[in-house]
C-alpha cells in the first residue's frame, strides 16, 4: 500500500495538473459569483445550472479516473482501497484548489452509494457503483413523503409485483437533487404488515423513466432546491431492487445513518465552503481583529473539525461491517448547530448590509445562509429525531411514551 506522504505528493501533482490553486490573500475579493450555496446550485439559473453539473461531473470524471474519487472504495468497483486518513488527506489538499462544486452529486455518493455498497446484488453493484463515484451517475433519495416526514415507517407509496418488476405509485417529497437526477433510491411499501416497519423494500428508480413526475418547491429564499416527485405506475425491474423484498428497513437504516453523517461531513456538505468564505468575510470587513469574532470564528473551526472527525467514526464502523450507531445522528445535530452559529457570526459582522441589498459584492448574499438554515435543521431528520436517537443510543434513556388517542 502506498504511503501517506507518497499519495499526498501523487494527489498534490493531479490537482496541479488540472486545477488553479485557490488565492491566499483577499485579492480574490469581488470576482465570480457571490451567492452562498447551503443547498447547492438553487441560486443559479437554468443555463447556469446546467453549466455548474456538467463541471462537477466532469472533475468526479477525471478524478475517479485519477484514483481519487473514492479512494475509501474497494477496487473491484473502482475505488483504491485505502484507509480513511488518506480520504481526508485529499479533502485537505483539494480544498486548496479551485474545483468545481460537486453539491449536485452529494445524494449519490454520500447516501446512495453506501446503501447500494451494503445492500444490493453483485450485479447491480457493479452497474450502479462506478456510475455514481464516477459522476456519470447523479443520485437522490426518494423517502419522504406528505404523510411521512421523519416517521418513514408511515409511508404510502406502493410497489406492486409486475411479472420480473414492480410497478411503483406514489407521492415523495423534500426530495433534493431530484431535478438533476438519474437514479432515486426509493422505498416503497410491498406488504401490509403488523409492525409499521416490516413490509417495506428499497428501489433503484429510473428518473427519467415513463410516470416520474419532478416539480421543484419555492423557499421562503426565493430558490428551489427541494422537489415533490410523483410516481404514476413507473416500472422498475426487480434488477433494480436494492436488499430483499419487505426488508427495506434495514436499507432506510443504513441509508439514514450515512445521510446524517453526511449532513454533517465536509465532504459532502458546504461547513468547510462556508466557513473558508466566513473567514474571507471577516478578513474584507476587518472584524479579523474584532476579539470577539475572532472567537466565534475559531469556535467554529473547531466545531466543523470535530464534525467531520464524527464523520470518519460512521465510515470506518460502516467499512468494518459494524452496525449503525448514533454517531450519524450526532454529527447531524452538530452540523445544523454549526450553520446556526455561523448565521449568528455572519449577522454579526455585517449588521444591516445583512439585510439590506447595498450592491456590495460578497455580502447581501449571505441572506441566504440564514434563511436556508432552518431547512437543514428538518432535512436528514429534525432535531428532535436526532435528540431522541442519542438518548435512547447513547444514553440509554427510556423510549419517549406515545400519545394515546
Amino acid at each position: 500500500m502506498i504511503d501517506l506522504d507518497s499519495f499526498s505528493a501523487e494527489a498534490t501533482g493531479f490537482l496541479e495538473s488540472n486545477l488553479k490553486r485557490c488565492g491566499e490573500t483577499d485579492a480574490a475579493w469581488g470576482s465570480g459569483p457571490d451567492g452562498i450555496e447551503l443547498h447547492g446550485l438553487e441560486q443559479r439559473s437554468d443555463a447556469e445550472v446546467a453549466a455548474e453539473v456538467a463541471a462537477a461531473r466532469r472533475w468526479q470524471a477525471q478524478c475517479f479516473d485519477g484514483g481519487f474519487a473514492w479512494i475509501t472504495g474497494p477496487a473491484e468497483y473502482g475505488g483504491r482501497d485505502l484507509p480513511i486518513p488518506y480520504e481526508r488527506r485529499w479533502r485537505e489538499l483539494e480544498q486548496g484548489f479551485a474545483a468545481p462544486d460537486r453539491t449536485a452529486l452529494n445524494i449519490g455518493l454520500g447516501m446512495l452509494v453506501p446503501a447500494v455498497f451494503a445492500h444490493a446484488s453483485e450485479a447491480l453493484k457493479a452497474e450502479v457503483l462506478p456510475g455514481l463515484n464516477r459522476g456519470d451517475l447523479v443520485g437522490c433519495q426518494l423517502f419522504s413523503e406528505p404523510g411521512a416526514g421523519s416517521d418513514l415507517a408511515n409511508i404510502a407509496t406502493t410497489a406492486v409485483r409486475d411479472g420480473d418488476g414492480w410497478m411503483l405509485r406514489g407521492h415523495k417529497v423534500w426530495t433534493s437533487k431530484a431535478q438533476f437526477g438519474d437514479l432515486g433510491l426509493c422505498i416503497a411499501r410491498t406488504r401490509r404488515g403488523d409492525a409499521p416497519q416490516s413490509g417495506l423494500t428499497v428501489f433503484l428508480v429510473d428518473m427519467h423513466a415513463p410516470g416520474v413526475d419532478i416539480r421543484p418547491l419555492r423557499q421562503m429564499n426565493g430558490r428551489a432546491s427541494f422537489n415533490e416527485v410523483f410516481l404514476d405506475d413507473v416500472r422498475v425491474p426487480d434488477a433494480r431492487r436494492v436488499g430483499a423484498v419487505d426488508d427495506g428497513w434495514s436499507v432506510v437504516r443504513t441509508t439514514l445513518t450515512s445521510e446524517r453523517a453526511a449532513v454533517g461531513s465536509g465532504s459532502t456538505t458546504p461547513g468547510p465552503r462556508l466557513l473558508a468564505g466566513i473567514l474571507r468575510l471577516a478578513r474584507h470587513t476587518g472584524a479579523s481583529t474584532d476579539p470577539l469574532v475572532r472567537q466565534q470564528l475559531a469556535d467554529l473551526y473547531t466545531r466543523v473539525w470535530l464534525v467531520d472527525i464524527t464523520a470518519q467514526r460512521v465510515q470506518a464502523a460502516s467499512r468494518a461491517g459494524r452496525a449503525a450507531g448514533p454517531e450519524g445522528s450526532i454529527g447531524k445535530l452538530a452540523h445544523a448547530g454549526n450553520l446556526q452559529r455561523m448565521s449568528a457570526t455572519v449577522t454579526a459582522i455585517l449588521g444591516p448590509r445583512l439585510g439590506a441589498d447595498t450592491g456590495e459584492w460578497g455580502t447581501y448574499s449571505w441572506a441566504d445562509l440564514v434563511l436556508g438554515v432552518p431547512g437543514v435543521r428538518v432535512a436528514g431528520g429534525t432535531d428532535e429525531i436526532q435528540r431522541n436517537v442519542i438518548a435512547e443510543r447513547v444514553l440509554g434513556l427510556p423510549r419517549e411514551p406515545k400519545g394515546t388517542a
